[in-house]
């Protein structure tokens, strides 16, 4: 039987396997710093009475705050939070729960719950750490950085002991806050190229770079991009960036109004393609930066009376089945969404346990050519 972990003051909802917490609802005290006051010297970590000096306030205040914040007005609770979040100030709670005893939870911070491959890879985290009794909580962060932040400040003062993160792009704050505490944490879906930060995951810029110059190599000459947006995504740059790369080695440039960004649904990316469809001197091809995008984009093409791929050729990345079971079936890249997983989790276990761990680990890619991409018809 699979054990959860009840966490007093938030909410909270079981799926399956995890604890989901939601930052909406979540109480923080963790803002982006804004607040000009000098720092005090901090003691070993930062306690009440040093964001009480900080914020100009009592320590009662900075209590109200945490427990009560519907209790104060809004300017003083803005310098309270403002104050904790330069002091990196987490509630004992947490510190105790460290010093005293391992909770075995580990946290999943992604940026969306909704995205099926985040997914995939969570519940590979989870099939590792449960079979050594450890429980797994999940949050969601909606690629917002600074929500990143402030979640993972809250789970850090419930006592989770490891955090997984997703991509390269995070706050600073949130490496100072896993430090300061002693957490253990690692990156996934792309490898820190300084190695700065222990990181699992693959090359994404090779990603796209290699779909596109197999397009290049077929003859397209007008190619487009279906991506995701661009903030706090450093994968749907890296992918990007290395779309861009192959047109430059085939002496092509990226036709600004052949780009399109949307959220990652089918509805959304069916829209956009439709746009691109639409452009001036249209693509012959599309490069979409996932499979939900280049399925999006066929359903478009399907509906304009364009023939895949005589008339468009479409790529993905992730060769998940929702690509490999169209008519025709998705060109689209081979990525390793469960390996992330396992070895996320075992490096984890592993760092918690005092073994030895690799902390840098890049599995490769694959391009796996199906019916939607041929050389175009006419350019």
């Amino acid at each position: 039987m699979i054990k959860s972990k009840y966490i007093p003051g938030l909410s909270y909802a079981y799926i399956q396997f995890v604890i989901v917490f939601s930052i909406r609802s979540i109480p923080t005290i963790m803002p982006k710093p804004s607040y000009p006051q000098p720092v005090p010297t901090p003691r070993s970590r930062p306690s009440s009475k040093d964001v009480a000096q900080l914020a100009g306030v009592s320590t009662a205040t900075v209590s109200r705050a945490l427990n009560s914040p519907d209790a104060l007005d809004p300017d003083t609770l803005a310098r309270v939070r403002a104050a904790a979040a330069k002091l990196r100030y987490v509630p004992h709670g947490g510190a105790r729960s460290l010093r005293s005893q391992r909770t075995r939870m580990i946290g999943a911070v992604v940026p969306s719950v909704e995205y099926a491959l985040y997914a995939r890879t969570t519940s590979a985290v989870h099939q590792r750490v449960s079979a050594r009794g450890y429980s797994l909580v999940l949050a969601e962060h909606h690629y917002d950085l600074d929500a990143e932040l402030r979640v993972t400040s809250q789970l850090v003062q419930h006592g989770v002991d490891a955090f997984v993160f997703v991509g390269l792009d995070h706050h600073p704050g949130l490496f100072s806050l896993l430090d300061d505490y002693g957490r253990p944490y690692v990156l996934t879906w792309g490898v820190d190229p300084l190695r700065r930060h222990p990181s699992v995951g693959f090359d994404n810029h090779a990603a796209a770079y290699q779909v596109t110059r197999h397009l290049t190599d077929l003859g397209h000459r007008r190619i487009g991009l279906l991506s995701a947006p661009l903030q706090g995504n450093d994968r749907g740059m890296a992918r990007g960036a290395g779309m861009r790369a192959a047109l430059a080695d085939a002496g092509l440039e990226l036709d600004p109004r052949h780009v399109q960004y949307a959220p990652i649904h089918l509805d959304t990316a069916e829209e956009a393609m439709m746009t691109l469809i639409s452009a001036p001197d249209r693509p012959t091809a599309v490069v979409a930066t996932n499979d939900i995008f280049a399925v999006g984009g066929m359903v478009a093409c399907r509906k304009a009376g364009l023939r895949i791929p005589q008339d468009m050729s479409i790529t993905g990345i992730d060769n998940t089945d929702l690509g490999a079971t169209q008519t025709p079936g998705l060109t689209s890249v081979r990525t390793p969404i469960i390996e992330i997983g396992h070895a996320a989790a075992e490096q984890l276990m592993a760092r918690l346990e005092g073994k030895d761990y690799e902390a840098f680990q890049s599995f490769p890619i694959e391009v796996v050519y199906r019916g939607s991409t041929a050389a175009p018809e006419y350019d």
